[in-house]
């Protein structure tokens, strides 16, 4: 049973890597779009001081690149894809066949996550190696943090194409999880910078809790209750997120 679920995931996994390779806007935003917005967040943070949160600039431009890696080569890239399959009547045809529901979803997302992957290991040993950037102080934690992003960002994925119409619209769907994630859970700046009101409400969306644990793992700091309430909020979500799966995803075009 095991090998042949390995077997149809792996198939699912090379025909969508195939179709990705070939749409050269989206092989754009997943490869080059996440790591040229890490100048952005630089340039963003050069007259924000930091001291306060313990981290360099080119340290918060990094973990935040993770961030930014989980948004557009998962989230965005994803919801395309879940949207395009299923007007193109791949998911319905799938569905008729040996995979399961979850082996179809997973199959799709296999090429983005292998990705996303591959860019944030970039980020962290180009950093360490390249730019004078600690080393992760805790790289179980760091791991753990990336490793639940990519699962929250597919289930949120897989949710927000239930609400996309056409692969067109879905540069709109993505945009207030870009834009909420991008300015409130510390991609572009640290939450400690945050006055403290708006700084508690921060920690409840959805991306914030994956940072934290990213950039504790990676620059260290954070205490047990802190880390604790981060990733209960980030599997919070992601419990959220595969419940709207499974009540509202569309498998056939919308009409």
């Amino acid at each position: 049973m095991a090998a042949n679920t390995t077997a149809r995931l792996g198939a699912l996994g090379r025909a969508e890597l195939t179709l990705l390779v070939r749409n050269r806007t989206a092989l754009f935003v997943a490869l080059l779009m996440p790591l040229s917005l890490v100048l952005v967040i630089r340039s963003s943070l050069d007259q924000v001081d930091l001291g306060a949160a313990g981290m360099s600039v080119i340290e918060a431009a990094l973990t935040g690149g993770i961030g930014m890696v989980l948004l557009m080569v998962v989230h965005t890239n994803l919801v395309s894809a879940y949207v395009a399959r299923r007007e193109g009547l791949v998911l319905k045809r799938l569905r008729t066949g040996e995979p399961s529901d979850r082996e179809i979803l997973t199959g799709i997302a296999l090429p983005s996550l292998a990705l996303a992957l591959a860019q944030c290991a970039l980020l962290v040993t180009g950093g360490a190696a390249l730019l004078d950037v600690r080393a992760p102080q805790r790289p179980v934690l760091l791991a753990a943090g990336v490793l639940l992003g990519l699962v929250l960002m597919t289930a949120l994925a897989a949710a927000t194409s239930a609400v996309t119409r056409s692969v067109d619209s879905a540069q709109l769907t993505t945009l207030p999880m870009f834009l909420v994630s991008a300015m409130g859970s510390g991609l572009f700046a640290p939450l400690q910078v945050f006055p403290e009101r708006i700084a508690s409400l921060c920690e409840l969306l959805p991306l914030t809790g994956v940072m934290t644990l990213v950039r504790a793992g990676w620059l260290g700091g954070g205490d047990t209750k802190e880390l604790l309430g981060a990733a209960l909020t980030a599997l919070a979500w992601t419990v959220i997120s595969v419940f709207a799966v499974q009540r509202w995803f569309r498998w056939e075009p919308r009409r």
